[in-house]
């Protein structure tokens, strides 16, 4: 299945960001923390973990930090309590916007988020306002030296529920929560590795926003983003190329 997804536009924009966050790695230790305090440090048992730890290692993370992340997240090691918690409003525009965080301090958290959503002329809403507009879905990315025919056939044999290729020749293996981890773990034994793996929440339906609500929101989510805090941001902005090309 051939063309361009909005998954692409999202991924070259975090993989844009990445490279210029400076608390990448306070990130990376901090879901690697949650995820081994959710669901213990074995990976072959803990896919979340795992994830968290190609992504910790694809940054240049050492082995020795993200060994003393898992114990603390396992409880052999002292370290920080951390909650997850999400805030859901609307940003510029009307764009819906959902803010995942991990904090040891809620008040400092929902101040800070409060005031970035304020800044740029969005604001807070209640649980729930927002969550109803996405679904959870997972998203494999290959490089353009994979060939479409050696992912596609076992990609939807596996449950996939789409193989697209992006502009620039990459393969984008879209899956469901649910069959997530089996479909990565699947085309991991055929020899195909993923380059980048993600959990994201998708909108139903994207929004357009004009030029000059995108760079207000864009700016409102590169604040939100730069919190120590704050683990990743979702919208249902549909923004411009000649925005996203800015960037």
């Amino acid at each position: 299945m051939a063309g361009h997804s909005k998954w692409a536009n999202i991924r070259f924009r975090k993989m844009g960001q990445d490279a210029k966050r400076g608390k990448l790695f306070t990130k990376f230790i901090r879901e690697i923390t949650i995820s081994a305090r959710t669901g213990g440090g074995d990976i072959s048992t803990n896919p979340r973990l795992r994830t968290a730890i190609d992504k910790a290692l694809s940054a240049n993370m050492t082995r020795d930090t993200i060994d003393r992340a898992i114990k603390r997240g396992t409880g052999e090691q002292e370290g920080q309590h951390l909650e997850e918690i999400r805030y859901e409003g609307y940003g510029p525009g009307g764009i819906a916007v959902m803010v995942d965080c991990l904090s040891d301090n809620r008040n400092r958290t929902v101040s800070e988020v409060r005031h970035a959503f304020t800044k740029y002329g969005g604001n807070l809403g209640t649980d729930g306002s927002v969550s109803y507009l996405f679904r959870r879905l997972g998203f494999l990315t290959f490089p353009k030296t994979v060939k479409e025919a050696d992912i596609f056939d076992t990609a939807i044999d596996a449950g996939a529920e789409d193989v697209t290729v992006e502009k620039d020749g990459s393969i984008t293996v879209q899956t469901s929560f649910e069959t997530f981890y089996p479909i990565q773990h699947t085309l991991e034994v055929k020899g195909l590795k993923a380059e980048r793996a993600e959990i994201e929440m998708i909108p139903d339906n994207w929004v357009p926003i004009d030029t000059d609500h995108a760079q207000k929101f864009m700016k409102m989510v590169d604040v939100l983003e730069d919190l120590d805090d704050v683990q990743a941001v979702h919208t249902n902005a549909d923004i411009p190329d000649e925005v996203l090309a800015e960037l």
